[in-house]
């Protein structure tokens, strides 16, 4: 017996329908030329054994014209770019340098010290430094060896071997 799967001819077009609403929203509702889109300024954020780092490109801006701002865990980077240049001749072809204003909002991790953030800002480039909080900083766990290569189960909250029944015999079949 052979079965045959029988495809819906709508389900493609819907897709290809929604595919095209997307297209038009994202060019039309939500330019995204930068100047005042959340995906504007591009960002690079990693964590280091002591700290939380948030990297923001930021060419040609001057440190003045930007803002930081931390509320609870939400940190907010936004500013202006403008090109002080006047031409009376106006025969542009293509003005593609961006001006206007621009923001990003993004959320921490938990447990930073916010309060005890830096900020430096070097040939474009911004740098964040969160320090972590001590509990959210990695700990090392020590492992205690088996002895005589047995597992000896301790019991919780003390350093003495629990006596189950069965180990006895366990350790007398081996030795």
């Amino acid at each position: 017996m052979t079965l045959v799967r029988r495809t819906n001819p709508f389900g493609e077009l819907i897709s290809l329908r929604a595919a095209m609403d997307r297209l038009f929203e994202d060019s039309f509702v939500r330019p995204s030329n930068g100047a005042g889109s959340d995906r504007g300024l591009a960002l690079d954020m990693y964590s280091t054994p002591d700290s939380f780092v948030v990297e923001a490109a930021l060419p040609g801006v001057k440190p003045e014209d930007v803002d930081v701002s931390v509320l609870g865990d939400t940190l907010t980077i936004s500013g202006n770019t403008s090109a002080e240049q006047t031409h009376d001749d106006e025969g542009y072809s293509y003005r593609e340098i961006r001006r206007g204003s621009f923001s990003r909002t993004v959320t921490l991790p938990s447990a930073l010290k916010t309060d005890a953030a830096t900020a430096t800002f070097e040939n474009g480039l911004l740098r964040l430094s969160f320090p972590k909080a001590e509990e959210a900083k990695p700990r090392q766990i020590q492992i205690k060896p088996a002895t005589e290569g047995h597992a000896v189960q301790v019991e919780a909250g003390t350093d003495q071997p629990t006596n189950q029944p069965g180990t006895e015999q366990a350790s007398e079949q081996a030795g």
